[in-house]
């Protein structure tokens, strides 16, 4: 039974993003709102749990994020002593503004603030950085491997987005008509990423709430923008992933192959949405990534058996998608199609054009990869060092555990 302070806590991170949309949505100073925010989230975590909820806990942070906002606005004003027109127009629409009008009619604040935060002003790796942190909740640490680099690099990348806008000029705001479709792209995107450290990233236990407020966007944008393929491809992804989430690891977190899961606990529904959603899209032609990573889930999750997937098919998918981005992932993963249509001799060659690259240096993915792969070809001994470097890398302890295990099994005698 979850204790007030842990419901709080809960209702306080799906509330985070909605709140900072609202207030930079009205009045702009992204990063000055940021703060403003995280001050209210902290007053709520103090009095929620002792005083009760209030009737509105939305209205209620919004209210006391955008008096710490004035506040200081008012400070900065103060400390740079001069009054600028700007300044004094959003405090006086601050005394203005009702508290009650929280959102545009039928928008969703959080989508908004996927927008604002893929602004004009940022390179696109710098749009998705700062999207991940304000709206995904997510960590430095987190989004550095996300982006597979460094913390202390990712560190830099936000704060120069921060800076970047507020030297900039260019006000927050929804995107006109002929900038959106540029602006969707990093939307997705920064979904996507979102997906992914909820389902697949290093911390456990994985953050199932990152997946649910993933796929909700994901829903609102489909929902949006029916006829857009890529919309539609994403959300297929998301539904076709998550449906394995219930098989894909122990109760201690280690992580359980896809060949040895059990898909009596696959989410039927989800996958038959998936599949849905998929088919539609590409039935439009040009598919696009997302689009091909969702057709290559859904002959995962038809397959009756891991021995009747169709390898060859998800092979062809994944040439196609590496042909579309320079993915090191990608090249992993097609590896491994490979090797399981051709033979794991072909899949190790295509290994090796990935050992120079930078963005696995520090990755366990590579040599797990090469370890399942010697092990499939019977070179045992060179698997379980294989699979020992990739323990060294991984980030999370039931990660850990599952390589070294796998190692470990290779020490008996075949």
């Amino acid at each position: 039974m979850t204790t007030p302070g842990e419901q709080t806590e809960d209702l306080l991170r799906r509330l985070a993003p909605r709140v900072l949309g609202a207030v930079v949505r009205r009045y702009g100073h992204f990063d000055t709102a940021e703060d403003a925010v995280q001050e209210a989230l902290l007053a709520a975590a103090g009095r929620w749990p002792r005083d009760g909820l209030p009737d509105n806990p939305l209205g209620w942070l919004v209210t006391v994020a955008g008096r710490r906002l004035t506040d200081l606005l008012r400070a900065e004003q103060a400390r740079r002593n001069r009054e600028d027109v700007a300044g004094r127009r959003v405090l006086a629409e601050w005394r203005l503004a009702p508290a009650a009008d929280l959102s545009a009619a039928g928008a969703d604040d959080t989508l908004i603030l996927l927008f604002l935060c893929c602004h004009p002003a940022l390179p696109p790796a710098s749009q998705i950085a700062l999207t991940l942190r304000a709206v995904g909740g997510l960590t430095t640490a987190q989004i550095a491997r996300a982006f597979l680099v460094p913390e202390a690099t990712m560190t830099r990348r936000i704060t120069r987005a921060k800076q970047r806008i507020r030297d900039s000029g260019v006000p927050f705001g929804m995107p006109a008509s002929a900038d959106r479709a540029a602006r969707l792209r990093a939307v997705l995107h920064v979904l996507y990423l979102v997906f992914t450290e909820g389902y697949a990233g290093e911390t456990w236990p994985l953050r199932e709430d990152l997946t649910t407020e993933a796929i909700r966007l994901a829903r609102v944008v489909h929902r949006l923008l029916p006829d857009d393929g890529e919309a539609a491809g994403l959300l297929a992804l998301m539904l076709l992933t998550e449906a394995r989430r219930a098989a894909r690891t122990a109760p201690d977190g280690t992580p359980i192959p896809m060949a040895e899961q059990d898909r009596a606990l696959w989410d039927a529904a989800r996958i038959a949405e998936g599949v849905a959603l998929v088919d539609a899209a590409l039935s439009r032609g040009a598919p696009g990534p997302y689009q091909i990573q969702a057709a290559i889930a859904a002959l995962h999750d038809e397959a009756p058996s891991a021995e009747a997937t169709d390898w060859p098919q998800i092979a062809a998918l994944y040439a196609v998608l590496s042909g579309m981005s320079d993915n090191p992932v990608t090249a992993l993963n097609h590896a491994v199609a490979v090797a399981m249509s051709r033979g794991p001799r072909a899949g190790l060659d295509l290994l090796g054009g990935l050992e120079g690259d930078e963005r696995l240096a520090r990755d366990h993915r590579l040599p797990a990869v090469r370890a399942h792969l010697l092990e499939l070809a019977g070179e045992r001994a060179a698997a379980r060092e294989a699979y020992l470097a990739a323990a060294r890398r991984a980030a999370s302890l039931p990660r850990r555990r599952y390589l070294n295990a796998r190692a470990a099994r290779l020490d008996d005698d075949p």
